[in-house]
């Protein structure tokens, strides 16, 4: 009987053993060159990675919401990936939580404007005034607040950030709190904050 026993755990272990050493490492992965399969999220590689060491030294993310319409990520990205250096960004969402990166991890699109807040409307700005650019943030816009501004992400969106994030901050090695939203950092529309919402659920996730 006892033999039995151990036969019957040695083989309930020995088929619980492959599935623990294939979880995947999600920072092993985030470091990678190519178009690696990313855990949790669906990514549409327009520009593959590069060698991280390679990729431009991006010290901060910009969290942005375009205003276009549901399914706007797409060609949004489209449109980046033939001119990056347009006014947009590296990495767009869409409603559904796809994923584009859209933009070789070394080169810079325009956004982010010149940091210039200064007001402390939201945060304080005395550290990011200035400083906090396009040329040393890498961007994430969020599509599908039209027509109304003021409409938050998806939840779609906001699971695939939860994922994106750790991914972005691993990979080059970005602290939490250099996380933000561009009405943080930029002076934009007055009828609403955007990225906020979003930044803040980053801050919020902690570590």
């Amino acid at each position: 009987m006892i033999f039995r026993l151990l036969a019957m755990a040695l083989c309930v272990f020995s088929g619980l053993a492959p599935a623990t050493a294939q979880t995947p490492d999600l920072a092993a992965i985030s470091r990678a060159s190519g178009t690696p399969d990313i855990p949790g999220l669906k990514m549409v590689w327009l520009a593959p990675w590069g060698e991280v060491a390679k990729a431009h030294p991006w010290k901060n993310i910009i969290v942005h919401q375009t205003e276009g319409p549901a399914g706007s990520a797409r060609s949004g990205a489209q449109a980046q990936s033939k001119n990056p250096k347009r006014r947009g960004v590296t990495v767009w969402v869409e409603t559904d939580g796809t994923v584009y990166w859209a933009v070789a991890e070394n080169l810079v699109p325009t956004h982010g404007d010149g940091g210039n807040r200064n007001d402390n409307k939201y945060i304080d700005n005395r550290p990011t005034f200035r400083q906090v650019v396009g040329a040393n943030s890498i961007g994430v816009e969020f599509a599908g607040n039209f027509p109304d501004v003021t409409r938050g992400a998806t939840e779609a969106q906001i699971a695939a950030w939860r994922i994106l994030l750790k991914v972005l901050r691993t990979r080059y090695e970005i602290p939490l709190e250099r996380v933000y939203a561009h009405n943080w950092i930029d002076y934009k529309d007055a009828r609403y904050c955007e990225g906020c919402a979003l930044a803040t659920l980053a801050r919020q996730w902690g570590e």
